[in-house]
């Protein structure tokens, strides 16, 4: 038998953030998130829980700012 494993690490650098995207879609639903928006992290949270995928996402984003580059720049990088 031949296991396949579909995990992928993407990164993204740009002027506003710096992101870390590692996945698995044959996970158990473990996620490890910091991209600095609460809310943002507890979706991303369900849809690991949910979806049953392990998800690692670090970002540093230019939060002073606002919120948007981050959750623009993580959707960019996990798709």
């Amino acid at each position: 038998m031949t296991t396949t494993h579909r995990t992928a690490t993407v990164s993204r650098n740009t002027a506003e953030t710096k992101i870390t995207v590692k996945l698995n879609l044959d996970g158990s639903g473990h996620a490890n998130l910091s991209t600095g928006i609460g809310f943002f992290d507890h979706m991303l949270d369900q849809i690991a829980r949910h979806g049953l995928i392990d998800l690692d996402i670090q970002c540093q984003g230019d939060l002073h700012i606002d919120g948007h580059h981050t959750v623009e720049d993580v959707g960019i990088t996990f798709g």
